[in-house]
């Protein structure tokens, strides 16, 4: 499979998708598909111990809370780093959500609606890049830019209605809301998120995305492309 790469000494460049990049083929919508189904998997599984965890920390602050939500902002970063194609992490962490939401959830409809704005959020940043850039950098940034429009949508968006969803419980009067937080306490909250996305999201699924191009998971795709260059695999 022939692909374009950017200018760079050989083992520090990205590869990226077979141009043009807009041509997506049947293979990028079967692994996108196929890796957004099992990130969901993993979303509604992490969203049973997320409760717990999330309770814990707030007993000492409330936004300490968001170091525990990176693993929701996995699927648009790992898509995005193996297909490497416009839409790829937005897609990736939209199925994502879809499927997360089949068995229920403690979040409802929202959940959707998170992955609509963590995916865009991903998708702006390898956009900034240019879809030329896919290192370690690369997907930090996808991870770090996946919780602004959800911050937003938590702590100023959701009705008044989902105040007795049991994110916070009583811990703060009765399973408030992030929205009824003080501005400094939902700025804490944004950095929490931030941290999170960059090392649970970023990192971690940088780290996945070569394990799977060592594993030969990835042999079609840019990541398999260059650990091969690298004689990695």
């Amino acid at each position: 499979m022939s692909t374009t790469t950017t200018q760079a000494p050989p083992g520090r460049r990205s590869i990226t998708a077979t141009r043009p990049l807009l041509g997506w083929r049947t293979v990028d919508i079967l692994t996108i598909t196929f890796l957004g189904a099992a990130f969901g998997i993993v979303f509604w599984g992490w969203a049973l111990a997320y409760e717990p965890l999330s309770k814990a920390v707030s007993v000492a602050y409330v936004p300490l809370s968001g170091l525990f939500t990176g693993p929701w902002l996995l699927a648009g970063v790992v898509g995005g780093l193996v297909v490497r194609r416009p839409g790829a992490a937005l897609l990736c962490e939209v199925v994502a959500a879809l499927v997360s939401m089949l068995p229920g959830t403690q979040w409802g409809a929202t959940t959707l609606m998170s992955g609509i704005l963590q995916g865009l959020g991903a998708e702006l940043a390898f956009a900034l890049l240019g879809y030329r850039s896919y290192r370690l950098p690369a997907a930090v940034l996808a991870g770090v830019l996946a919780v602004p429009l959800e911050w937003l949508f938590e702590t100023f968006s959701v009705p008044a209605s989902w105040t007795d969803v049991p994110l916070l419980g009583d811990l703060t009067g009765g399973g408030a809301w992030y929205g009824e937080l003080l501005l400094r306490d939902k700025l804490a909250y944004l950095g929490a998120l931030a941290v999170s996305g960059a090392v649970l999201a970023g990192l971690v699924g940088w780290l996945l995305t070569r394990a799977l191009a060592r594993a030969g998971a990835l042999s079609a795709f840019p990541p398999g492309q260059e650990l091969r260059e690298t004689g990695a695999v």
